[in-house]
């Protein structure tokens, strides 16, 4: 426990910087923009369409992946010719395939200057004993394993082009506190990313992560992962609903929405300004903060003591009805 306080207190310094440090104005970043390719994944909505879109006006020539034609066309409808889309779906190699094969030929030989990785996908996030395999299959084929399959296919046009890997990750990959296979995609991208940064960096091809807290904007949708809990609670079995209680269910909703509304963030512009940076500045950070929660609330939480990160969290969160039952079960163990 020592050990840990002292860890959390000489880090303080560290994380105060890092939160209020923002990103260094255009006084180094690369020059003639214009003919450098960029490839972003999940524009469909929220932060990769935004980021798309801004991109476009600052001069890149643009790849957007989009899961679907209709998203490609509104999205080419707003932005200017050289934005270009591609249908991607990051749980198929053969799509991911085809995205490539697309890339290599819009590049035509000059590289890839810039890999945007983003996947915005979060349910099923619940209690973990009420999810199935199959549950982290859906969230890892596509926020981690697509991710990471579609990066090693573009290496070769990154390198070529001694160019920027950008991972959009959300705040869960600084501090994992509900179940589900969303928090272990970011630890997962937050991994790959770190080897990833010293390997290619002889190469000439940079890597950064920007972490971000929660955003109101495609991220964190309150209706689909309440529809998605209600189909998981009526799936289970008697015994772990009744361990639960219906009590539990109603006020892990009320948690859930409570928690969206305090910590979510309705502007976007500090992700986007933070992405990029890390794609126009001549020395880019290897990490990013974006977001209040992000810069001060889960940095705080990941440098804490277990104990602590614990008990604050759980407080965020009803007990279920066995617990309240059973209390004493837990001075028994200790």
């Amino acid at each position: 426990m020592i050990y840990h306080s002292t860890s959390l207190w000489s880090s303080l310094p560290r994380f105060i910087g890092v939160g209020l440090q923002e990103p260094a104005g255009n006084s180094h970043r690369v020059r003639n923009l214009s003919g450098k390719h960029v490839f972003i994944t999940d524009c469909d909505t929220g932060l990769g369409k935004s980021l798309a879109k801004w991109l476009d006006k600052r001069g890149f020539c643009v790849i957007a992946a989009c899961a679907t034609e209709k998203a490609g066309q509104e999205l080419r409808s707003c932005s200017s010719p050289s934005l270009k889309t591609v249908n991607l779906n990051l749980a198929d190699s053969n799509s991911i395939a085809r995205a490539v094969v697309f890339v290599t030929e819009e590049t035509a030989g000059k590289g890839l200057f810039g890999l945007v990785s983003n996947a915005e996908g979060t349910a099923p996030v619940a209690p973990t004993d009420w999810l199935r395999i199959e549950d982290f299959h859906s969230v890892l084929d596509v926020s981690l394993l697509g991710l990471i399959e579609i990066t090693l296919k573009l290496l070769p046009l990154l390198k070529k082009a001694e160019g920027r890997i950008v991972n959009l990750i959300n705040a869960k990959g600084l501090m994992a506190f509900v179940g589900g296979g969303y928090s272990l995609s970011k630890w997962g991208m937050e991994a790959f990313s770190d080897t990833l940064r010293m390997e290619m960096q002889h190469f000439g091809v940079k890597v950064s992560i920007v972490e971000h807290g929660f955003l109101k904007a495609g991220v964190v949708n309150s209706d689909v992962l309440e529809r998605d809990l209600l189909r998981l609670w009526n799936r289970l079995t008697p015994e772990i609903r009744d361990s639960y209680g219906e009590k539990y269910f109603v006020e892990y909703i009320k948690a859930q929405r409570s928690s969206v509304k305090r910590l979510c963030d309705s502007d976007i512009s500090k992700v986007i300004k933070c992405m990029e940076h890390a794609l126009i500045a001549t020395y880019p950070r290897t990490r990013y903060r974006a977001g209040w929660d992000a810069k001060f609330f889960w940095l705080f939480l990941s440098y804490a003591p277990s104990c602590l990160s614990d008990m604050l969290l759980c407080m965020m969160f009803p007990a279920p009805a066995w617990w309240n039952h059973h209390p004493w079960k837990y001075l028994e163990n200790k």
